[in-house]
């Protein structure tokens, strides 16, 4: 009995040494996305149905609140991969940096945002912010930029016509919204619904709609990080692209 019991310790032992063996250790990967929104479903579905891990990788996702701080996180090397918008990168190039962002991958082709006025208005047309003060978020950042050329196309220019405030933090935009700042606000979901539910703001118009198919979000890494790490780059390209054809 002594020898059957000691032979099957013996199988159990090498059945736990073999399948350590066929594991393969997950290389991190620490990513800083601009903002944490129902925007960017395809990347929680890659975390979620497993396709990074497919790719051989755990990653780690932290909020950055803003493509300012977002871009700051990676260049300090806080993150392996910032998530924001392209435009980002191209500031910190014309700067100068020898170690610059580079954006590898595009995840959304519209802005996400929506404009929110202090109550409803069935029959919105963007003459209304006429006269009117919008929060627009910070001057150059794609939200923003986006929202300018939505009201140039309707005739409306910032300064002129419609005072478009960018003197307001990404991240407290909703807040002083709902403090009492401005006749409009843009805002993502899950936030801008959250407004409406709680009658604090009332959408009346999606930027994304009006303002057509552009680059509008990307994920980028520093130059080093791409030349290093060509095959992390890739792979975390592919569980992306398998997540956006998951959801389709």
């Amino acid at each position: 009995m002594k020898r059957i019991a000691l032979l099957i310790s013996l199988i159990m032992l090498l059945s736990i040494a073999l399948t350590g063996c066929g594991e393969k250790a997950l290389t991190k990967v620490r990513v800083a996305e601009v903002t944490h929104s129902v925007f960017y479903a395809p990347q929680y579905v890659a975390i979620t149905e497993g396709f990074f891990e497919e790719e051989g990788l755990q990653v780690e996702f932290i909020n950055g609140q803003g493509a300012d701080k977002t871009m700051t996180a990676l260049l300090s090397d806080q993150v392996d991969i910032g998530f924001m918008g392209p435009e980002a990168s191209v500031y910190v190039f014309n700067k100068g940096k020898e170690d610059y962002a580079v954006n590898f991958a595009q995840l959304t082709q519209r802005d996400g945002s929506f404009l929110l006025a202090r109550k409803p208005m069935p029959n919105f047309t963007f003459d209304d912010v006429k006269g009117k003060t919008i929060i627009g978020g910070r001057k150059g950042g794609m939200p923003e930029m986006t929202l300018e050329y939505v009201l140039k196309e309707n005739g409306i220019f910032p300064g002129k016509d419609v005072n478009v405030r960018t003197d307001i933090q990404f991240a407290v935009m909703a807040g002083a919204f709902t403090g009492g700042e401005g006749d409009f606000v843009t805002l993502f979901e899950p936030v801008a619904s959250k407004l409406e539910k709680e009658g604090a703001g009332y959408i009346v118009a999606s930027i994304g709609e009006a303002g057509g198919y552009i680059p509008y979000t990307c994920y980028s890494a520093k130059k080093s990080f791409i030349e290093n790490n060509p095959e992390i780059i890739q792979k975390f390209t592919n569980a992306i692209y398998n997540s956006m054809y998951f959801n389709s």
